[in-house]
């Protein structure tokens, strides 16, 4: 069982991620930006992947992935956003340590899959 913190301001996709996660035997934890999502990675202990969207209030996804990569090399990062049609985001989150991305509305199936692989590695 790995333990995954999901960081996205929309509620309805952390409770979709939520129940999806732990219908496959996951823990997952939820924040709603940046900020407090870095506070549950230090707090919580060793978080097995962090599921982040980069457009949010506050601490946005860009610079939380970047802080928690640059403070925790080992920290495996999804990251998803909404901001279709423009891959800056995406190729900047990709520099900024994030292992994978995906735009919204993702494939969950693709997603699952890609958590499947990031947890093996």
């Amino acid at each position: 069982m790995a333990t995954i913190l999901v960081i996205d301001d929309e509620q309805s996709i952390r409770t979709l991620l939520k129940d999806v996660l732990e219908k496959e035997g996951h823990r997952v934890l939820q924040a709603g930006d940046g900020r407090e999502g870095l506070a549950l990675y230090q707090e919580k202990g060793p978080v097995d992947l962090v599921i982040m969207d980069l457009l949010m209030p506050d601490t946005d996804g860009l610079e939380a992935t970047l802080q928690l990569t640059r403070e925790y090399l080992d920290a495996k990062v999804i990251a998803i956003t909404g901001a279709q049609g423009d891959r800056n985001f995406l190729d900047v989150a990709k520099l900024f340590g994030a292992r994978r991305t995906f735009e919204k509305p993702f494939d969950l199936k693709k997603l699952v899959q890609a958590v499947k692989e990031e947890l093996a590695r």
